[in-house]
């Protein structure tokens, strides 16, 4: 199978899974937030399997913008049912990371911890950044710069993530609890407030490291402000996914600045991230 990289989902509509070359609650163990129960999503995927759904080399390819409640539910259905949090490995399935339960300890700061969701709440995900850290928010931000209030809407309330110093998220997945490397058969995001076309992706690569796919999250389409992009391959491949949010980090010293005269900036927020159970590489 030959991938080419830097593919750029087309957006059908509100929702669509296209060709591709290339929350769970923090707290418990079912989704929250905007969201489609799964009966419900499999009839959405049955829907859009209908005369919309195209296929290429083996990856499925969801994205949207403005109402993306659909898209992300039939991603979800794509990815299988929901697993707990807990750690091990299960059969299959998907997690979720809403970021909604993430004690106060490390919320309106930087101090969240880059190994939570595999140590404090095992879900076999491993967060690094060239930046210097990562920030969970409750207030949108406004902790960081007052200018951002109203900036960043969610899809899971309250609750919004970034790293600080940099856009960058790098994802490894291991089997969850563990160190064990693992690999996923898909991994998807919602983000909030992407304003320029191509500044926020996601890259997956393989367990030895080589890229597999690029896609980009559709820029916003209303005042929420809220898109969504996934992948999912045919087998247990990503073995990491590299995230992109936005081409401006959060600072107490810039603002969002992608329609008004002067340097262009987006900033870009991440919320639900939904990616199938890690489980051990072969």
């Amino acid at each position: 199978m030959q991938i080419t990289r830097g593919f750029t989902a087309l957006l059908l509509g509100v929702a669509a899974i296209l060709p591709a070359l290339t929350a769970c609650s923090d707290n418990g163990n079912h989704p929250t937030g905007p969201r489609v129960a799964d009966n419900d999503a499999r009839a959405s995927a049955a829907k859009l399997d209908d005369g919309t759904t195209r296929i290429k080399h083996n990856v499925r390819v969801v994205s949207a913008t403005g109402d993306i409640t659909t898209a992300v539910g039939t991603y979800r259905t794509l990815l299988g049912a929901l697993n707990p949090n807990v750690a091990g490995e299960q059969p299959g399935g998907r997690r979720e990371i809403n970021w909604d339960g993430v004690p106060p300890v490390f919320t309106n700061n930087d101090l969240f911890p880059g190994n939570f969701f595999n140590v404090n709440s095992p879900r076999g995900v491993l967060f690094t950044t060239p930046g210097t850290g990562f920030h969970n928010t409750g207030q949108g931000f406004i902790e960081v710069n007052p200018q951002y209030d109203g900036e960043f809407n969610t899809f899971s309330p309250t609750k919004l993530f970034v790293a600080r110093g940099s856009t960058i998220i790098d994802v490894r997945f291991v089997v969850a609890g563990s160190n064990t490397p693992a690999t996923v058969t898909g991994f998807g995001s919602v983000f909030a407030d992407v304003g320029r076309a191509h500044s926020t992706t996601i890259e997956y690569f393989d367990a030895l490291g080589r890229s597999l796919l690029t896609v980009a999250a559709p820029r916003a389409s209303d005042a929420t402000g809220l898109s969504f992009v996934g992948a999912v391959f045919a087998s247990r491949v990503v073995g990491r996914v590299r995230i992109t949010a936005g081409d401006t980090p959060i600072d107490a010293s810039v603002v969002d600045n992608v329609k008004k005269a002067g340097k262009k900036r987006d900033l870009v927020a991440t919320d639900d991230f939904i990616y199938g159970e890690p489980r051990a590489s072969k």
